[in-house]
Order: structure tokens, then C-alpha cells, then sequence
């Protein structure tokens, strides 16, 4: 989850540590704002590591000839060279106090010694690591519509992950839009929907939801639509294929609660009470001849089909087919 750096005073040393583009850019930011807020002549010098050179590092240590305040920033320090990582070591030791120093570190082993002084030093640490946890994505979009001003239900939260996927840069202004576009209210699924009208609705994820349900005139709609609305046919495959992946590890790990199996197959409670809905309606053949045709079909969209639309129409026929396969029936071969 972000933790936002307030707008004033800036500190005299900073450490954002992580590698999410989209946070450590957003701290960054943050951090020179407050700069200019104190000092509206502020010096700035942002350097990647590579840039970063001895005539700065020794700008660095020296008082301004004018008087101003400076701020550095350093980003990627853990691809500094020893002599730079050395002399930043000693800076950190002795930070100037007209001087707000930012280092950028990934996180990574290389060059800890740089994170690790700056937090002895008491620096401001600013998290921004990499979201790559589903739960962690439904606690980015909760914050992110806070720090906007808004309140968003779980529910919306889903939804808005299910339409717009895990990138973050894609999440933020999606929510920024709707907190602008929704007066002071709670955002529900309803208002994601209208949101997304023609897109959201018509995404492979709702395409899947849709065949995987059994509704097959309604996922071959919603296909037409995501097609003509330049979704890519690969997205909307994968997106069939998750599904049915999600249906065989929820189907295939037996009973149990939806947070245990939660746990145990690292997948959001949500997506996994929605697979155990699902699954009811299949059988274990029909599942495995539905995979068998999702793996032919991303074959198709990736190539071996000439008319890439044809391919997952074909699919979703293939998977209505295999979902009212009987459950007393030998799997006998492919479907017919």
C-alpha cells in the first residue's frame, strides 16, 4: 500500500525503496513539491545512477554559492559504483540542512549498504515495491480512491480489477476519474459500470464469466463487442483460459472454506468462491475437454488459425458443449 509523503517540510533525507514506476514516481514527486513548497527557488538535480557523477556527488557536499536550498535526487542507487556508493555513505553520515537528498533503491541486495544508512540516518522511507499480490492490488485501489477523496465497496473493487487488469498506472487513473465523476458518494459496482459501458462489459474477463456461467448468447455478444471495440483476441482468449485454470485448482483441491483454499492456492477469496459457484455446474470430463479446446484456440489466435474471431467463437461453442458434459460419463476423446 502507498504511504504518501506529506506535502510539508521536507525532510532532509529520503529513501524510496522499491521498483513500482508509478509509486516511485508519485514519491518522488511528492518529496520535490514539498521542496518548492518551502522553497520556491529550490535547486533541483535528478540524476539516474548511470548520470550520477563525481562533479555531483561534490555539488552534493558543498554549500550553495547562493544560498538556496537544493534537492538531489538519485535514482537506481543500487547500480552506483562503489566510489559513488562510498562517498554518498559519507554524505548521509553528515547530511547538509539546505539539502533534501532522495535515493531511489529497488530493494535489491546490491548496494543495501546505501538503504541501510539512510534508515540509521532516520530518513523518511517510502515503500513503493512491486504489486504483484492480488489482495495488495484491492488494497492499492482502496487507498487510491481515499487519498482522491472517495469511498469504494468490495465489490466495485472487483469489478474495477476484473475491466482494467493489474497495471497500476491504468488502475490510478481509472480511479481518479471515477472519484471525479461520482459527487461525493460511494463507488459500487454500478458506477464502474457505467464507467466502463462498452468496454468493461465487453473485456475477455466478462466473456469468460459468461461462458464459464453457461450463457452462451451472451458471451458470443459480449465477444462481437470486445472485438469490434479492438480488444485483442489473445487477451480474450487468455482470459477463457484463466478462467477454466481457476475452475480446475478450485475443483481439484476439494472442500473447504473459500479463505483456506484462498490460502492455499494463492488466489483472492473472492475469485475463489466464484470458482466453487462455477464449479457446481461441471464436470471433471467436460472440464478437461474445455481446457483441451482453450489450449487449441490460443494456439489459433496466436497464428495456427486464419480467422482469429472464427477461433473463439469456435471456443465458446466448444466450452458451452463441454460444461453440460455429464458427470457419469467416461472422457472419451474430444469434442464432437
Amino acid at each position: 500500500m502507498l504511504t504518501r509523503v506529506p506535502a510539508s517540510p521536507a525532510p532532509p533525507l529520503v529513501l524510496v525503496s522499491g521498483d513500482e514506476d508509478l509509486l516511485v514516481g508519485r514519491a518522488v514527486r511528492e518529496v520535490l513539491d514539498a521542496a518548492r513548497a518551502r522553497d520556491p527557488e529550490v535547486e533541483i538535480v535528478d540524476r539516474a545512477a548511470a548520470e550520477f557523477s563525481e562533479a555531483d556527488m561534490v555539488d552534493l557536499g558543498a554549500t550553495s554559492m547562493f544560498g538556496g536550498g537544493r534537492a538531489v535526487v538519485v535514482r537506481g542507487v543500487q547500480d552506483l559504483g562503489e566510489e559513488l556508493r562510498d562517498a554518498l555513505l559519507a554524505y548521509i553520515s553528515h547530511p547538509l540542512d539546505d539539502v533534501v537528498l532522495v535515493l531511489v533503491h529497488s530493494g535489491a541486495v546490491k548496494n543495501r549498504k546505501l538503504a541501510d544508512a539512510m534508515k540509521a540516518a532516520g530518513a523518511r522511507v517510502v515503500p513503493a515495491a512491486k504489486i504483484t499480490k492480488p489482495r495488495e492490488r484491492h488494497d492499492f485501489v482502496v487507498a487510491e480512491v481515499r487519498r482522491l477523496g472517495g469511498r469504494i465497496s468490495d465489490g466495485a473493487v472487483r469489478a474495477l480489477l476484473d475491466a482494467v487488469g493489474g497495471d497500476l498506472r491504468e488502475l490510478a487513473a481509472v480511479c481518479d476519474q471515477l472519484v471525479a465523476d461520482t459527487e461525493g458518494g460511494m463507488l459500487d459496482e454500478a458506477a464502474v459500470a457505467r464507467f466502463h459501458r462498452g468496454r468493461a462489459e465487453a473485456t475477455g474477463f466478462a466473456v469468460a464469466d459468461a461462458i464459464i456461467g453457461g450463457d452462451l448468447p451472451q458471451a458470443l455478444t459480449l465477444l462481437r463487442q470486445a472485438i469490434e471495440g479492438g480488444t485483442a483476441a489473445v487477451l480474450i482468449s487468455s482470459a477463457v483460459a484463466g478462467g477454466l485454470r481457476d475452475l480446475a485448482r478450485v475443483s481439484s483441491a476439494g472442500p473447504g472454506t473459500k479463505w483456506d483454499l484462498a490460502r492455499a492456492l494463492g488466489m483472492p477469496d473472492w475469485k475463489v468462491e466464484k470458482a466453487q459457484r462455477s464449479a457446481r455446474a461441471w464436470s471433471d470430463p467436460g472440464l478437461a475437454l474445455a481446457l483441451r479446446a482453450s489450449a487449441t484456440a490460443d494456439a489459433g489466435v496466436k497464428g495456427a488459425s486464419v480467422d482469429a474471431g472464427y477461433a473463439l467463437e469456435k471456443l465458446l461453442r466448444e466450452v458451452a458443449v463441454a460444461r453440460s458434459f455429464p458427470r457419469d460419463r467416461a472422457h472419451r476423446g474430444g469434442l464432437r
